[in-house]
Parts: C-alpha cells; structure tokens; sequence
C-alpha cells in the first residue's frame, strides 16, 4: 500500500477506518468468493474420501497439464527450455523431475515473467507476500483460481472445526491499525465484510494486552485465527488475569509453527481445541490439522517433495519442502523451494478422522532458522526447550556462532535463576557442549510484517555449506 494511503488511513476516526476496512473487505470478497462457493465446499469434502488410486489419477492428469502450460506458455519457463535445447539438452518437460529448483529469489526479480502470456495480466488479481525477508514477492491469480483457493480454506479450516464465514471472528496478523508509536486503542478494525475483527500483532505490550481482551468480549468473537506468537501472548494474559469471560469454538494458528507449550497455554485459556494451519500467497502448498490432531496436506495445492531428509534418533526424516502448485495455472511455479522444513508422517494406512487426505509429521518453520550443531547435525525441533510451562512469556534462540547461543526471553513473575539454568541444560542436550547466553528482554522484536522468529540462524553461509542438506 502506497504511504500516502497509509497516511491518509491513520487520519480517519476510528469509525471511518472501520467503513474503509469494510469496503477493501467487500472488493477482495468478491474477488475470494461466489455463488459456486458452496459447491466448491462440498466438493472439496467429498475429495475427502476418495482413494490413492483416485488421487494419483486426478494430481497426474492435472501436473501433466500445469508442466505443459508452464512450459508453453510461460516467459521464463519457455526461454528456459528453449535454452536447454539449444545447449542439446533432450529431457522431457513431461517429467517433474528434470525440472531445475525454484528459489524464492528468481521469482522475485522475474515475477511478471512468470505469469501465462495468453492471459491479460490486467485481469488477473494481484497479490505479494509480506516478505519475512524485508523482500516480498508479487503473485497474480484469477477469480477461479481465488475462489477455488479459498473454498478449500473455508473447507478445511473452518468447517472441520464448526465455524464458517458467517461467524464473527478475530484475526491477529502483521497489518498496522494505527502507528506503532501510538500507546492508546483501539488496535484493531472492525471488517464487515468478512464478519472479522482484525487486530494488530504490534500493539501486543503487556500493559495493552488487556484492551484486546476486552475488545475480543464486547465485540462477541467466537473464533480466532492468527500468528501463534500474538494468541499465545493474548493467552498468557487471560490465565495471568484469571480470565473466564473468553472461551472460543476453536482457535486457528497461522504464519508460524505452534509448538508443544503455546498449544496447552491457548488451549487452557480459550477453553477450546487449537488446530494449526499452513499456508503462503503463493498458492503451492497448504494443510490444516484435523480433529485427530494431525496436520492434513491438500494434495490440491501442489505437488509436495522433501528434499534432503536426514534420521534423527526418534524421529521420523524432515526435508525442505519443495512445492509445485497445481491450483494456479496462470502463475504456475515448479518445483518452488519454499524455505520451510518439514517432517514426514509415520506411515499410517489412514487418520483416525477417516479422511484419505494425505498426513505430513510437523512443519518445523523456515530452513535457515534450524540451528546447526558442530558436529554436523541440524537441530529443527526446539520447543522441547521450553515445554512444562517455564515461567516466561516468549523466547527466542538466536545462534550467533558454531558454538555459541544467545536466548533472549522475557521473564514472567516466577522466573528464577533455576529456570534459566534449565534453558541452558536442554540446549546443551540437544546441541552439545555449547556456550549459552542468556539474555533477558522486555519484548522480542517482531519482523517487518510483525510475524515472531523464534529461531534465528546467524551462523555465516560459508560454514552452513558445511553441513548435509
């Protein structure tokens, strides 16, 4: 959004914000959902309960379409074959496999040239992702590709839970409200046209925490889906303050990994099950987690591969997740290298839930962000860190070197110094006998879009090549 916008938008009483949230809301509702919606929905559900043999067909006869399309119609894929055939290169743009990896960087500075030429780019909707980075990435789409995208959405993380867009529910992502300097609410707008309360992650300070809380009671919320980092702070809260008032259906994370402590402490202050999500603007990839508790992936998104996948005692392998998408075929990306790591699922004929949808283990978070031990492991899975309920707010591990690891926290009431001598000693299980700094904070500073990295990789790229991938 261009900054005079963003001006002009922060000048608005707060009942004018919510009428200018509320019209944005009716143009991209347009735009994500139509009359076919329910069908769509029910569609998707049936898919629910088809076989692997059912599977396998429809995912091949719609790959062989999207390779073609991309291949063809593409500016950058086309240019790309036609380079490899003038360098006498024979394979066969039919097979996945002799596509090269995608990396998020080529789209970025390509972006255009990978939408379809035989389709108007003015036509199509355009989007960017928020750019953890500081870089975003544009993405185009059509209004089929939309409301086929979100059918699924309202499928599988809404309806499987009880909720739909017709109830009135909170979103806590990395949108400003107000400026950051501003220290009185409200935080938040109201949305009509989604039935959404949308509430900023910035604004989530200790002492304003509670004016969240009671917007969320007065504003009769009954789900909530957002960053993990902004409920799991809201929660603390509400246990903190012995609140009772906020029970919701279901509480949805998103953008970041739940893990084992943030789920108990939502799941006890909301007095509902939390369900993780995952999902990204770029249409190649997308998994809700079930009533059973196990993350489906949505074979109609795309393509999944884990590349990489090392054992750890314990452990079923975990890999970079390499995506082609399926679902968008005028902005079609193969074999898109989404920088998240992933853990394949114990094998297991099918979920207790009875759907056929495949199961994946965990998503882990970004690649960059495992921490890399000195004796060549990637260590990917760190909330058992702070798993039993230690007496702190929110943490972040940080590895500055090879053998040094600094974690800042913010403490609650409780902490001891024994607390942080547990921290220190499940580290050093895990990465062995590192160096660890403990450094207390007042709060952990949020990325550009507001969304927490609760493990940074600082190690630098010329010893990270040492490692396995």
């Amino acid at each position: 959004m261009q900054d005079w916008v963003v001006h002009a938008y922060y000048g608005l009483p707060g009942p004018a914000r919510s009428v200018a949230a509320s019209m944005r809301g009716y143009y991209l509702r347009a735009w994500r959902y139509g009359p076919e919606t329910g069908r769509l929905v029910a569609e998707a559900h049936e898919r629910e309960s088809w076989t692997s043999a059912q599977w396998a067909s429809w995912r091949q006869e719609r790959l062989t379409y999207i390779l073609h399309r991309a291949a063809t119609t593409v500016p950058y894929y086309r240019e790309a074959w036609a380079r490899r055939r003038r360098s006498g290169d024979n394979a066969s743009w039919s097979y996945l496999e002799h596509w090269p990896i995608l990396d998020k960087d080529t789209v970025r500075r390509n972006a255009a040239g990978f939408v379809a030429g035989d389709v108007p780019q003015r036509t199509l909707f355009h989007d960017h992702t928020s750019g953890t980075s500081g870089k975003p990435l544009d993405i185009w789409m059509s209004r089929h590709t939309l409301h086929a995208w979100y059918a699924l959405f309202e499928a599988r993380w809404r309806r499987w839970h009880g909720v739909s867009l017709r109830d009135r529910w909170a979103n806590l992502g990395g949108q400003l409200i107000v400026p950051v300097s501003r220290r009185t609410p409200p935080f938040w707008v109201w949305n009509s046209a989604f039935h959404q309360l949308y509430m900023s992650s910035y604004h989530l300070a200790p002492d304003l925490i509670p004016f969240y809380l009671d917007a969320l009671r007065r504003y009769e919320i009954t789900y909530l889906l957002g960053y993990t980092s902004s409920l799991y702070a809201l929660a603390h809260a509400i246990i903190k303050r012995k609140r009772t008032d906020l029970g919701m259906k279901v509480v949805l994370t998103n953008a970041e990994p739940l893990a084992h402590h943030q789920r108990e402490v939502i799941e006890e202050a909301f007095r509902c099950p939390v369900r993780e999500t995952y999902g990204m603007t770029e249409m190649v990839a997308a998994a809700g987690e079930c009533q059973k508790g196990r993350m489906h992936v949505w074979p109609e998104a795309g393509v999944l591969e884990l590349r990489g996948g090392e054992d750890e005692p314990g452990e079923e392998p975990a890999g970079e997740m390499v995506c082609t998408g399926l679902i968008n075929p005028d902005m079609p990306l193969i074999r898109y290298s989404l920088g998240d790591r992933a853990r394949q699922a114990a094998v297991e004929e099918q979920c207790a839930c009875g759907r056929s949808l495949p199961l994946i283990g965990a998503i882990e978070g970004r690649q960059d962000d495992t921490l890399l031990a000195e004796d060549g492991r990637r260590i990917g899975r760190l909330d058992t860190v702070f798993k039993e309920r230690l007496p702190i707010r929110e943490a972040q591990i940080l590895q500055e070197s090879l053998g040094v690891v600094r974690v800042k926290y913010v403490p609650d009431d409780e902490f001891t110094a024994e607390s942080g001598r547990i921290i220190v000693h499940r580290l050093r299980e895990r990465m062995g006998n590192i160096e660890v700094i403990l450094e207390e904070v007042r709060e952990i500073p949020r990325s550009a879009n507001g969304k927490f990295r609760a493990v940074v990789c600082n190690v630098p790229q010329e010893q990270r090549k040492q490692f396995r991938e």
